[in-house]
Parts: structure tokens; sequence; C-alpha cells
């Protein structure tokens, strides 16, 4: 068995702004494994704020010794984008050995299409009320915030689509302060939920607060591990497979969640749709999919995956699993 990683890039179809910065492409790696009759593939997108670059994460999946087995790899690597790409490309080569779906190995039913939010790039109000009325066929709307001037684009956004849903990410760019004086404006206009709204590690302030709109873990929630300092404090998770390291441990960590009583968003970095793929079948019966990725790029994979008025459909097999 062979393990290689190559970096790709993918150019977006416009500028994508969120309270961090702003891009023009996707930098993804790919990782490919082959026993020389059949090959796995993977996709992760490497991410700053967790202390990852393309180069540390290559490092990371070259170091891996050849023959590798998912539940190993649990132990080689630590939950991040690294594991996610041999995790996803494991399962994918497991899959293409046996002649089966991955949601068959799994144990899982096969999956269907899921309804998904369409990312508004960070920007003036205006301009954010135009990206809003050319999306208003969509059902659900993500709005990228978190800064002092949030609610003109809040406003905006609801005037350019009055009849879809929206939800907030606030990428942990409100205090205590902000989201409380936010959060009756937050129900006013329909915001049906609200994506960490405080820095991760500085989000105490939530224990314990009235939550008129339903906060999401996502800087906050990595894996299972992250599950017991969340409580009192967030109603749903945010499960990314670059954040897990993989489908094996998203499944586990859905299982979890739900079994104490959180909601489930399942989310993505953006990447093409080699990385929504194994997400399309944790998202299945989730409170929000987020798995907009492909549809921000101006270019994807071979055979990408389909989205339409029924939302992000399954992958085929030559795309992956």
């Amino acid at each position: 068995m062979q393990i290689s990683v190559t970096r790709d890039v993918f150019r977006l179809a416009q500028v994508f702004t969120i309270s961090r910065g702003s891009r023009t492409e996707a930098k993804v790696l790919t990782v490919r494994i082959s026993d020389g009759g059949h090959e796995g593939r993977g996709e992760c997108v490497p991410y700053a704020r967790y202390d990852e670059t393309l180069e540390s994460v290559t490092a990371q999946i070259e170091g891996l010794p050849a023959e590798v087995s998912r539940a190993a790899l649990r132990d080689l690597l630590p939950a991040g984008a690294a594991r996610n790409a041999v995790d996803c490309a494991l399962w994918d080569f497991e899959a293409k050995r046996a002649g089966k779906r991955v949601w068959e190995l799994a144990g899982l039913p096969a999956p269907k299409p899921e309804i998904t939010a369409y990312t508004l790039s960070l920007d003036e109000p205006e301009k954010m009320r135009q990206q809003a009325a050319q999306n208003a066929f969509r059902p659900l709307l993500k709005i990228k915030l978190g800064t002092p001037d949030d609610m003109p684009r809040l406003e905006a956004v609801r005037a350019g689509a009055p009849g879809s849903t929206i939800i907030v990410d606030a990428n942990e760019g409100w205090s205590a302060e902000v989201y409380a004086e936010l959060a009756p404006h937050l129900v006013r206009l329909g915001v049906a939920l609200v994506e960490q709204p405080l820095p991760a590690g500085a989000d105490e302030a939530l224990t314990g607060m009235e939550r008129p709109v339903p906060v999401c873990a996502d800087e906050s929630c990595h894996d299972r591990t992250s599950l017991p300092g969340l409580w009192g404090k967030y109603d749903v998770v945010n499960i990314k497979l670059d954040k897990t390291g993989g489908l094996t441990e998203a499944l586990e960590l859905r299982r979890a969640a739900l079994e104490e009583g959180y909601k489930v968003m399942v989310g993505c970095m953006v990447g093409s749709s080699l990385a929504m793929a194994p997400a399309t079948l944790l998202a299945q019966g989730a409170m929000v999919t987020d798995l907009d990725g492909p549809l921000l790029l101006a270019e994807d994979r071979q055979t990408p995956l389909r989205f339409d008025e029924a939302g992000v459909h399954p992958p085929d097999a030559a795309l992956w699993g």
C-alpha cells in the first residue's frame, strides 16, 4: 500500500471574506492510497486558525507508515486536517477494494440529498443585500459576521432575501455584551442559528445566558473530547471533518453529541467536492447542513457533487466512496 500527498489549488468564483481575512483560491491537500489495483482519495484544508499549514500537514502525512489502518491512525495523528485526508482516503480505498459504498461498510442507510446553506461573503451592507437578492431562491443562507458593524449587514441580507432562512457565523468575533445586545434583533430578523459568537476558550460567559436563538459550537468543538466543556453553553455542535480528523471520529462525535442532547450541524472548510463527499453521509438528518464549498469555486474535481433544489446529493463512486 502506498500513501501519497499532493497540493491542489481551486480558484474561487469570487473573493471570499470572513472576519479573519479574504481569499481568492482554495489551497488543499489530496491524499491517495493505492495497492496498485485500487485507489482511495481524501482531501483536507489546512487551517491557520488551528496552527496548520500546507507544509506542516504534508509532513504529518508523509511521516506515516506505508501500511496504516483507520484504527491505527487515531494513535498516529491528532485530530485535524492530516488525519482527515488519510482517514477519508482509507474509507474510499476500503470501499473500492470491497466493491461496496462507504455507507454500506459503515452500516449506514443509503444517503439522500440534504438542503445545504449557501454562504454570503462579508462585505458592505449594500453589497451583501445584492448577494442576498441574487441568492434569494436558496432556502438557507449563511452570513459571515463578527465585526462591530454587523446589524446593518444583517438587516440588508434580510431585505435582500426575505423568504430565506438565515444562519449567522460570528467566527469568534463578538463579546458576551455584543451577543446579548444583538440577540433580540436576531430573533426579530428570523435568524435560526448563531455559530461561535464568542472566542473558543473565552466562552464561559455563555453558561446560563439566555439563548433565544440556538448557539452552535464551531471552534469550541473538535472531537468527542470537546463535549464535556460545552454543556450549558451551546445547543448545537458543528462537526467538520478537518476538525475531527476524518469520517471515523466524525461519526462517533455525531452519535455522542446526539446522545447528550445536542443538535448537529455539519460544516466544511472551503474545499472541493472531494472534501464535501464524506460529509454528505454525516449530514443525514442534521439540523443544519453547510456543505457549500463547491458552490463557491470557479473550478472543481471531475465528477463533482451535484447540487439542485433538493440540496447536495451523495457522491458518485467515481468521486469518492
